[in-house]
């Protein structure tokens, strides 16, 4: 069974979402959470599901030696970005080729690349005017969104729509497609 590497930098919903759909399949083995915030919820949830939840710097996640060290400790198969916020650093992307995928809260190429996350994506979509947005699960390569496309779903945006509103159908999205996607790449 694969062994996969969550990387997650706020509350880590879909660190939990991911969890509980392979509680019950057992197709894959997550063992450990990383995160380049100290702070961050995901830690707390992680302990809650009794998996470990490790923190690493900025400049070790770059450097990447301790990273990869912890990795190779527990004998990782892949990654999964869940909301991980660093753009990921080329001895990782080198060690973990065509292993690293992430999800990104819309389609893209629009509304990708730095500073595009969370938030400022719904808005963005919403003040484009756009009738559709949705999710796209992607490798992970050394540009911001740029990896080959694995996967993408479609929502639609209603004039009424806020961003809030924006942002929970693409959540929904997220929790019901991520598992299913990171089973046909890894499992």
């Amino acid at each position: 069974m694969n062994r996969i590497a969550l990387l997650a930098s706020g509350s880590g919903s879909n660190v939990e979402n991911i969890f509980n759909y392979f509680n019950v399949r057992k197709t894959l083995d997550f063992p450990l959470v990383l995160s380049n915030n100290e702070h961050a919820y995901v830690h707390e949830r992680a302990q809650k599901m009794g998996i470990p939840s490790y923190f690493f710097t900025k400049n070790e996640f770059a450097e990447a030696k301790l990273v990869l060290d912890l990795l190779q400790k527990y004998a990782i198969d892949g990654i999964v970005l869940a909301g991980f916020m660093l753009k990921i650093s080329q001895p990782l992307l080198d060690a973990f080729p065509n292993k690293i995928i992430n999800i990104h809260p819309a389609l893209l190429p629009k509304y990708g690349g730095k500073g595009m996350y969370g938030h400022h994506v719904h808005e963005a979509v919403k003040n484009a005017g756009e009738t559709e947005t949705g999710i796209t699960i992607h490798y992970i390569n050394e540009n911001y969104d740029e990896g080959n496309i694995i996967f993408q779903a479609k929502c639609p945006v209603l004039l009424t729509d806020t961003p809030e509103d924006i942002a929970a159908k693409v959540h929904e999205l997220e929790y019901r497609y991520y598992p299913e996607i990171i089973e046909q790449v890894f499992g």
